[in-house]
């Protein structure tokens, strides 16, 4: 499982955009946002470049690994 840091979620339409997004690769199985930790687990085999990509499509920043 990849957990990754991302800034900028504030509410649950946040965590729901980051999820969807996140969900939406190929090779992922799930995305499980933890809005109070600002964290997003990956589960699955995608790419870590993707998944960092979508979620900066969506409009948040990646900051690091949990």
């Amino acid at each position: 499982m990849l957990t990754l840091k991302v800034s900028g979620m504030t509410c649950g339409h946040c965590a729901q955009t980051v999820t969807k997004a996140v969900e939406a690769l190929p090779k992922v199985e799930r995305a499980l946002v933890d809005l109070k930790a600002g964290e997003v687990a990956v589960e699955g085999s995608a790419d870590e470049t993707a998944i960092r990509q979508a979620i900066e499509d969506a409009g948040y920043e990646v900051t690091g690994q949990a």
